[in-house]
């Protein structure tokens, strides 16, 4: 039969079959490809499948020749692999690429694998913390002014209050729900309520930033395995579907970002909702960014949850809490549960948690009572450089 008269095939449905996270928070002791293994090991056993059945493996952040360095560690030998390296918001994108493969048949199971030790490298002497991602190309005309990534976020902050009227204390309640989903979770680095002045009274950071506005640094890892539908028959539990997934690349400079007050989850986020065939208003669940409080507010307006600068009173009411209207960042977000880095992939692990009914004290119900159908992960990159945005079904 000539090539042109074949049936195309129709792609595989592809399923969140295992998941897992490595020992987090204050891990002194392992490397960082010890977490990586240790994430992976735990997420085979969680999915029900062998490591034999994994032909796909994506990682990012670790190695010279990464991902081939940390698959030869952990003894795989994969035939399809992604190193894409984009930030944060890396995960997301590398989810949307297995899925992709995996629908085509160029993977069966593709692992998804993280492992930092950013906090214990730091005590331990062996690293500092980091200014500037570096001097060359575009950024040479950025970096000798001091020009650090917190100070880029500080700036689109400062630009949205100007904008839009968006206050210090809607920021920092952005902090305050967050902590509070994190005292339900006993995996959480910090877990002690705080509240909005304990949020306005700490040490200034990067203007208008002062510490609890900021992520946490801690060590950990996780690991998420995609498989084609057909091995989820044999998975040791509920599949969570990949509905749908987008991603964008906005900017690196600060002056080629066109509007401060835009992410680039603006343009994620809706290729993601359409290709799921859902709207926002549909979601049960939102595991967000959040290495800054504005991250989370800009986000909750670029994915469609409120209007374009209604942010601020978006999230002055109680509604990102475990019980609110739009729960977000349920373990408690990098501002108090991890944040060991790259901690995109930590949002799908939350997110099936989530879907599956697995999160314990911090377990959202529907008001019906029962548990969650749709959940976004959205991951940003840089400094609002990239995103990545998948939206996870039951």
């Amino acid at each position: 039969m000539p090539i042109s008269q074949r049936s195309p095939r129709a792609p595989r449905k592809v399923a969140v079959v295992g998941i897992s996270l490595s020992d987090c928070g204050r891990v002194d002791g392992p490397t960082p490809y010890a977490l990586h293994a240790q994430a992976a090991r735990r997420a085979l056993a969680d999915s029900g499948l062998g490591r034999d059945m994994v032909d796909g493996f994506a990682s990012a952040g670790l190695g010279t020749l990464a991902p081939a360095e940390v698959a030869e560690y952990l003894g795989l030998r994969p035939r399809w692999v992604d190193s894409t390296s984009v930030g944060g918001a890396t995960w997301e994108v590398m989810a949307a690429h297995a899925a992709d493969a995996i629908a085509a048949g160029h993977a069966n199971a593709v692992l998804l694998v993280y492992g930092s030790t950013a906090r214990a490298d730091i005590r331990a002497g062996r690293r500092t913390s980091n200014l500037s991602f570096g001097a060359r190309g575009p950024l040479q005309f950025e970096a000798p002014y001091g020009h650090t990534l917190i100070a880029k976020y500080a700036m689109a902050a400062r630009r949205h209050m100007h904008e839009y009227g968006t206050t210090l204390e809607q920021l920092a309640e952005v902090a305050v729900q967050a902590r509070a989903n994190a005292a339900h979770n006993p995996d959480a680095m910090f877990r002690e309520p705080i509240t909005v002045d304990d949020v306005l009274a700490g040490p200034v950071i990067a203007d208008p930033f002062t510490k609890l506005h900021c992520c946490i640094r801690s060590d950990g890892g996780c690991a998420v395995l995609l498989a084609a539908e057909e091995y989820v028959p044999d998975t040791a539990k509920a599949p969570v579907w990949v509905l749908g997934a987008g991603e964008h690349v906005s900017h690196t400079t600060m002056s080629e970002w066109e509007d401060f007050t835009v992410s680039p989850a603006a343009v994620s986020g809706r290729l993601a909702f359409e290709r799921a065939g859902v709207r926002p208003a549909d979601i049960d669940v939102a595991e967000i960014y959040d290495a800054f409080t504005y991250m989370t507010l800009v986000t909750l307006e670029d994915l469609g949850f409120c209007a374009k600068g209604e942010g601020g009173a978006f999230v002055e009411k109680g509604r990102l809490r475990l019980d609110g209207e739009l729960p977000v960042n349920t373990d408690g977000g990098g501002l108090s549960a991890c944040h060991p880095g790259m901690r995109g992939l930590f949002l799908l692990v939350e997110a099936v948690r989530q879907l599956r009914g697995e999160a314990g004290g911090h377990q959202v119900r529907r008001p019906d009572g029962s548990l969650p159908e749709l959940a976004v992960a959205s991951g940003t990159g840089g400094w609002f450089c990239s995103a990545g945005t998948v939206v996870l079904g039951r």
